[in-house]
């Protein structure tokens, strides 16, 4: 045997846990990037599993963070209305007077125009006394219908699935530990098998062997390292030596923490859900539900001169005039809400619902979390692994045979 020959043989366990590793990283890598389709559509190209099932992924989340994890309902439950009406007091003042002032100009302008500068101040005190109210009306009117104005679910998955690497590190960084793991298993299940590879190429000498192991090499170590994340679901003794359980399932404390960590953080925010009620899907009834609130103000504040009123104005400018301050009223909410958002995240606590929620979940409910990520497309990942293998596997034939 030369040296040649022995340095080919010595070798083959290496490059058989080169190409476990390098297998591994690339499934990983093509997981997640690139974020938008690269090549010749439709075929010639790729993008991310992850990204071009956005809405997929998204959707999957959402429904198993909404149904296990997190109720509208009962979390929205937990604000009280008369403290976000004090936490938004000045901010709300200020935008009455501006949209007093605004509607008055537009609809009554040469009444408003005669009013001293000290009628126009009572006027504009009296709506605002009674601004406070309207809120804390309006804020309880939303928490007892908060399946009618919030649809978390639309709010979730179009967050997610518009901000693809929001949705990569959704899955990324939760499961740092398990990738790596992946690639570890990479290089050591293919070092393994490149002894076997080595004992078989010398009692064969086929030139078939080298392909073929490269394909098992690649194949068998993505799958059985996807297969290691997530089973057993509870800790099992093989041998009677190595006790296993799945990654994902034993680190079920830490994944809480950094899902509960994420959701709170980047999903289920309160510049989202103020977002998601003025213009989500059924953010119509918002409008309706502050609509009756100012229609009442305003009739309120015009009171026994309300008939003169009318008839300075006609019966549908007036009521123009209080649908268009209800729609001022919408414009100001984003401002509004801002001031109570320290508070409004205290008292939800997302975060920490979260958590405890997913610590209570059986095995395979916490198992669903992130296994939608990998199963539907995983066969691709393992297929891209045997597909590397293959041709390392006919690199060393040709280093054998040349």
């Amino acid at each position: 045997m030369s040296w040649h020959d022995l340095a080919v043989y010595v070798s083959m366990p290496f490059i058989a846990a080169v190409v476990g590793y390098v297998t591994k990283r690339v499934a990983i890598k093509m997981m997640f990037e690139p974020i938008e389709f690269v090549g010749i559509k439709p075929v010639l190209g790729w993008q991310g599993i992850l990204p071009k099932n956005a809405e997929r992924m998204a959707a999957t989340a959402t429904d198993t963070l909404i149904n296990n994890l997190l109720s509208p309902r009962e979390v929205v439950a937990r604000l009280d209305p008369e403290r976000i009406a004090r936490e938004v007091e000045q901010p709300l003042l200020h935008a009455v007077e501006a949209i007093t002032r605004e509607v008055m100009s537009q609809y009554q302008p040469d009444l408003w125009e005669m009013l001293p500068g000290a009628a126009q101040r009572l006027l504009i005190r009296q709506v605002q006394a009674e601004a406070p109210k309207i809120v804390k009306n309006l804020l309880a009117e939303i928490i007892e219908d908060i399946d009618g104005v919030l649809d978390i679910r639309h709010m979730a998955v179009t967050n997610l699935s518009r901000d693809k690497v929001l949705l990569n590190r959704l899955i990324r960084d939760i499961a740092k530990p398990e990738f790596r793991f992946i690639a570890r298993c990479g290089t050591y299940f293919g070092f393994a098998l490149g002894l076997v590879q080595l004992g078989v190429w010398a009692l064969t000498h086929q030139p078939l062997i080298m392909p073929l192991f490269g394909l098992l090499v690649g194949w068998f170590t993505d799958w059985l390292a996807l297969k290691m994340i997530f089973f057993p679901r509870e800790p099992k003794r093989y041998l009677g030596l190595v006790t296993w359980q799945g990654l994902f399932q034993k680190r079920r404390e830490q994944v809480a923490a950094d899902y509960g960590d994420l959701i709170a953080r980047e999903v289920i925010t309160v510049p989202n859900v103020v977002e998601e009620v003025l213009r989500g899907p059924k953010s119509d009834r918002l409008f309706t539900l502050i609509q009756n609130e100012v229609q009442r103000s305003v009739d309120a504040q015009t009171g026994l001169v309300k008939p003169f009123v009318v008839a300075a104005v006609g019966s549908r400018r007036y009521q123009e005039m209080k649908v268009a301050a209800a729609a001022k009223a919408i414009e100001h909410i984003p401002a509004a809400a801002r001031s109570a958002e320290h508070y409004a995240e205290d008292a939800l606590d997302v975060r920490n619902t979260i958590v405890e929620r997913m610590t209570k979940l059986s095995p395979t409910e916490f198992e669903g979390i992130l296994r939608p990520a990998f199963r539907q497309d995983e066969w691709k990942l393992i297929t891209v692994g045997a597909v590397i293998g293959f041709l390392v596997g006919e690199l060393q034939v040709l280093l054998l045979l040349g």
